[in-house]
């Protein structure tokens, strides 16, 4: 499925499109991130709250598919910024991270 499809799917806005033809593979939750520097794969589909330029850095390092913003996180402008520059896709939804991980992994 790609960073489009689940868009399309979960009615996902996009923030910041890179490439939305990229394929998920996974999916992954986390606010810590360090912890999800090291524990995110590439190709995940990423669930956070996490809006700031220290995200986007993150989602370069694990090579995430995409980064979801839950329950309406704010994306701010440095990242925004930073995301487009490094071809980040950010998205934002109002659903919580367990909703959309569930709709993912029925999804994959």
């Amino acid at each position: 499925m790609t960073v489009r499809e689940f868009a399309a799917l979960q009615n996902l806005q996009v923030l910041v499109e890179g490439d939305l033809s990229r394929e998920i593979g996974g999916g992954y939750c986390g606010d810590l991130l360090s912890w999800v520097m090291s524990r995110a794969q590439s190709d995940d589909c990423w669930f956070t709250v996490m809006g700031n330029v220290n995200a986007v850095a993150v989602s370069v390092l694990a090579d995430c598919a995409c980064i979801v913003l839950c329950e309406n996180a704010a994306l701010d402008e440095d990242a925004k910024t930073k995301a487009r520059e490094q071809g980040v896709n950010v998205l934002t939804s109002e659903e919580n991270a367990y909703t959309l991980a569930v709709s993912l992994g029925k999804a994959l």
